[in-house]
């Protein structure tokens, strides 16, 4: 076993990867405040080649060090769009057919794990603040909410690495598992 050369891995440029077909999934980032945390969901979503990410609230847009720097180019390529507040963001995505699901731990949440996409329709992703979570009145907008499943001793994953365990589950129950769909 070896590591695979640049070369070998065979990455898209960002014109290319503008221009390639992306999975029906959005990222909304509702008022997450680490600048850090924002460059790591772009970086994700460019992985995952998802549509879009909405920066809604006090969540930090590019160009910003702290973003740049985590993001590793991925603010280039990952298309992405501000609203003042999450509501404006999920009416937007509601009045196109999307599926809004909060990612948050609440008393009608489902385990990830047993949760199903609807193949048929595009999904928006809400993340949450590090601290509060999905806001109330986001929560009360969405269609549902998923959990997941944690077993430590804390009870919350950083909101980027949520977002890679979510958007990863949400590709493999789609049947997106070799980065050769598209």
């Amino acid at each position: 076993m070896r590591k695979l050369s640049m070369e070998e891995l065979n990455r898209l440029t960002v014109a290319d990867f503008k221009n390639t077909r992306k999975f029906p999934l959005t990222l909304v980032l509702d008022n997450v405040r680490s600048l850090h945390n924002v460059g790591a969901a772009f970086r994700t979503a460019d992985a995952f080649a998802i549509e879009k990410i909405w920066l809604c609230g006090i969540t930090g847009r590019p160009p910003q060090r702290e973003i740049t720097k985590t993001a590793l180019g991925s603010t280039e390529s990952v298309v992405w769009e501000y609203a003042a507040t999450t509501l404006d963001a999920l009416q937007q995505l509601r009045a196109a057919g999307y599926v809004l699901v909060a990612v948050e731990q609440t008393t009608g949440s489902q385990q990830l794990p047993a949760f199903q996409p609807d193949p048929t329709r595009p999904h928006a992703l809400v993340m949450g603040n590090e601290v509060f979570g999905v806001e109330d009145e986001v929560l009360a907008f969405c269609d549902a909410a998923v959990e997941i499943p944690q077993f430590g001793t804390k009870h919350s994953l950083n909101v980027s690495v949520a977002a890679g365990v979510v958007l990863w589950d949400f590709l493999s129950k789609l049947g997106f598992t070799t980065g050769r769909e598209l």
